[in-house]
Formats: C-alpha cells, sequence, structure tokens
C-alpha cells in the first residue's frame, strides 16, 4: 500500500514535527540503530573489502542482467519452480490471484515483502475476496492499524508500545493499557499460529535469487516466512529482477553484510534456500520489473539497483529520522527511496531529491557501495532541467545565476544584502523566508572577503 498526498514531503514533516518527543523518540532509535551498526562493522576487519566485493558483483550483474535473469529461470524451471515475468503491479497482483483463484484459495498468509507493498497486493487480493494475514509482527502492527510501512525493516518504527498496545487490545483482546513489549509478542505468537496451520497459500519476499542454481533466499528474524512456506500447500515468492546475485559462494558476502548493515546484528536469524518445493507442493516466483529497467537505463542513476533493502541510509540520515517515513509519500523511503521514487514519477516524486542535506553519510554506509548522496545531487539537477523545480526555485537560481556570474553586481549586491540585514532586518527574517523558519539568520560581516584580500595582500 503506497502512501498517497497532495502535500510535499516538507509539508508533510512540518506535521510531524508538530510532535517534538515523537520526533526525538524517532531520532534516537533510529540512531542507536544506527551505532550498533558501527559496532558490528568495526568487529569485521574485511568489513571495506566485503563492501567492496558486494558492490562489485551488483555491478557485474546490472550489466550482464538479462543473462542472469535467463539462467535464474532456466535452472529454476529444472528445480520444479514455475516462473513468471510481470512488468508493473496489475500483472504480479494479476499473476498471484490467478494462482490462487486456479487453486480455489481465498486465505493466503504474507511474509515481509515491500515489492508487494510496492504493488499494493493486499488491497487488491481483498477486492478478489481473498483475505491476506501479514506474518512478520511490524507488518501485522501496521495492517491491523491500517497504515503502509514506514520504513522497509521496521515498518512499525513510527509507533510507540503504547500505541502497539491500543491497537492490539482493539483487534486482538488484549488488556487496555498493556503494553508490555513481551506479552504483546506472545498475543501475535498465538493469534498467527492458527493462520500458519491453516492457510493453504504462503507468500514471501526475496533477499537475494541465485542464478547460479535457480533458488531464492529469504531473510528474516521471526522465522514466520518458513513457517507460511513450509506448511502451505502453493508457495508464492516476489522478487524484483535486481535482487540477483551470480553463484551461492556469493552469498557469505551479503549475508555478513545484510543484517549488520540493517539491525546491527551479526546474521539474520533465518537465512532460508528455497530451490525444490516439496512433494505435493507447487512453488511459483514471480519476477518483477516495475520500472526498474528503466532505472537501469539511465546511466548516472542504475547503481540505485544495487541496494539490498537494509535501511541503513535510512537509519543514518538526518531528515529522515527526524520527518518520518510517510512524508516520502513512497512504498521505499529515505535517501534511496529519494533516487527511486522519481524513476516511477518524476512529476509526483519531484521534492524527494531535495529532501536531503548531502552530507554523504547515506553513502558512507551503504553495504553495496552507492552513491547516494551524487545520486540525489544529479536527480536534482535533471528535476531543474525538465522544469519541474518550481517557479520560486527557478526564478531564485536565474536571478543567483546573474549575480554570480557577474564580479561587479556580486559586489554591489554584497554590500546592499550586508545593509538590510543591518538596517531593515526584517526583509529578511520573516515568515515568508523558508530558511528563515528553523534558522537564526546570521549576523551581517563587518566587511566582505574582497576587502581583506585587498587590506591583506602580498602581507605575510
Amino acid at each position: 500500500m503506497e502512501v498517497t498526498n497532495k502535500k510535499d514531503h516538507a509539508e508533510l514533516a512540518a506535521e510531524f514535527n508538530k510532535d517534538p518527543e515523537r520526533v526525538d523518540w524517532h531520532d534516537e532509535t533510529l540512531w542507536t540503530v544506527r551505532q550498533r551498526r558501527d559496532m558490528r562493522a568495526h568487529q569485521v576487519p574485511e568489513w571495506e573489502a566485503l563492501r567492496e566485493m558486494a558492490s562489485q558483483i551488483k555491478d557485474n550483474v546490472l550489466s550482464n542482467l538479462h543473462e542472469y535473469l535467463q539462467q535464474f529461470e532456466k535452472n529454476a524451471i529444472a528445480n520444479g519452480i514455475t516462473v513468471h515475468w510481470a512488468d508493473n503491479a496489475d500483472e504480479h497482483n494479476r499473476i498471484i490471484y490467478d494462482i490462487l483463484h486456479a487453486k480455489g484459495i481465498d486465505q493466503m498468509v504474507k511474509s515481509k515483502s515491500m515489492l508487494t507493498e510496492e504493488c499494493g497486493l493486499n488491497d487488491y487480493l481483498k477486492t478478489k475476496g481473498i483475505d491476506v494475514v501479514d506474518s512478520d509482527l511490524g507488518e501485522r502492527i501496521i495492517q491491523l492499524a491500517h497504515q503502509a510501512p514506514s520504513h522497509i525493516v521496521m515498518p512499525a518504527i513510527h509507533l510507540k508500545k503504547e500505541e502497539i498496545g491500543e491497537i492490539f487490545h482493539e483487534f486482538l483482546g488484549t488488556p487496555k493499557g498493556m503494553s508490555d513489549p513481551q506479552i504483546l509478542t506472545e498475543t501475535a505468537r498465538q493469534h498467527l499460529r492458527e493462520t500458519f496451520l491453516t492457510r493453504r497459500a504462503a507468500l514471501t519476499g526475496v533477499n537475494f535469487g541465485i542464478a547460479e542454481t535457480g533458488e531464492f533466499v529469504v531473510c528474516t528474524n521471526e522465522g514466520n516466512a518458513d513457517m507460511g512456506a513450509h506448511l502451505a500447500d502453493v508457495h508464492i515468492a516476489s522478487m524484483g529482477l535486481e535482487k540477483l546475485v551470480p553463484q551461492r559462494r556469493h552469498m557469505g558476502i551479503f549475508l555478513r553484510l545484510l543484517a549488520r548493515s540493517a539491525t546491527g546484528q551479526p546474521i539474520t536469524t533465518y537465512s532460508s534456500h528455497f530451490s525444490v518445493p516439496r512433494e505435493g507442493q507447487e512453488m511459483h516466483i514471480v519476477l518483477v520489473d516495475k520500472g526498474r529497467t528503466r532505472q537501469l537505463g539511465r546511466k548516472d542513476f542504475r547503481a540505485s539497483l544495487k541496494c539490498i533493502k537494509c535501511a541503513a541510509c535510512m537509519n543514518t540520515c538526518p531528515v529522515y529520522r527526524r520527518s518520518g517515513g510517510y512524508s516520502y509519500q513512497n512504498t521505499i523511503a529515505g535517501p534511496i527511496g529519494s533516487i527511486l521514487a522519481p524513476n516511477l514519477d518524476m512529476n509526483k516524486h519531484k521534492d524527494l531529491p531535495f529532501a536531503s542535506t548531502l552530507c554523504g553519510s547515506c553513502s558512507n554506509v551503504c553495504p553495496v557501495k552507492i552513491d547516494i548522496h551524487q545520486q540525489l545531487f544529479k536527480w536534482r539537477q535533471e528535476i531543474v532541467k525538465e522544469g519541474k523545480g518550481g517557479t520560486e526555485k527557478t526564478v531564485l537560481m536565474k536571478l543567483m545565476s546573474g549575480v554570480l556570474s557577474s564580479p561587479a553586481i556580486y559586489r554591489r549586491s554584497g554590500r546592499v544584502l550586508k545593509w538590510v540585514l543591518k538596517r531593515m532586518p526584517f526583509l529578511v527574517n520573516n515568515k515568508l523566508n523558508a530558511w528563515y523558519r528553523q534558522r537564526e539568520m546570521p549576523e551581517p560581516p563587518s566587511g566582505s572577503f574582497g576587502d581583506w584580500y585587498k587590506k591583506n595582500e602580498g602581507k605575510k
């Protein structure tokens, strides 16, 4: 389910910031995860070598994606898996519905899958009379609350335990006011047990597809994907085209990077390889494009497809931490989402590349070394070139271009601005100046750098 709103990122971030206590808690919680990531990374002497290897492997995959996809399909079919191809969300959803409908199934259990969130699968199947229960704890919480994920690894990170307690009280019958995480988790476990035992179909996401063997790998901390897939008569996996790695031995690199980058764990609790359906079981995998090949064709942005969805960039981003996931209006939020979203709809998401300080922290923590902040800067250029930068910003940039291209105008403008700041500061320090709303304007300087240089030129 994609978050949709006519407001832009800045307006939605301002709404999130109306609750300072929540903002501080959200910020501190995610920064704690970032610190755990650093601690785990520093415990691995070859950490940077692993990042470099993972980056090069993914570069190889993107350069030869057509061959690896064909290899994966051939080997998956040989393993007894039925392979489907979907160009977009509608095709993905119809394929899954057709599989369920053909088997007379109207109930399904689903483990965590951001791709199905991208495609709006739950809502689509609901219109077809098929009940879907999310079995990941965070996903189940937001499903009960009728919300979308605000984070790709911790989907309910925006909710406090007291709020989760109220959701469980309403839908699962826990005592009112109960917010003990252990009790809430046990309640969810008991609630989901019957679901696992009675649902004939299970859907999982895919963390990695292995071209060499035709198998796919699903990483979870709760074991819910395994419970659903092993007990179901039909196992369906949804996989983005970019999730491939060439060989099984490469998993030793990616599994060491993934959990450490995502949550500061040495490894995910369960890293399950699915290759052959058990006797009597059907196994399907849906390979989904949904704008990925278009991004692949964009030279400046193709590296974003190397992403392994660890969310390290989100956990470190000062903007995401203090604006919340919903302010991005996209299934994938944060820095990486701000690169991926304009590829899908530049007009709708033209504000996102500007929702960044370009500090580079996201690039520094990315386990596959995506140049995230550089791509955000390049998207800004593309958006302005396409005339989608906004009238106010376009006029200001043209004005600044004129000022900066003329030394004489630059010097005169500097003197005028200094005079205004000294004599008429209200012309700058007002609510119409977006920069001033969250900042204190600096004191006007006593002189310009040019004046200082002339005065001190030749002095040692």
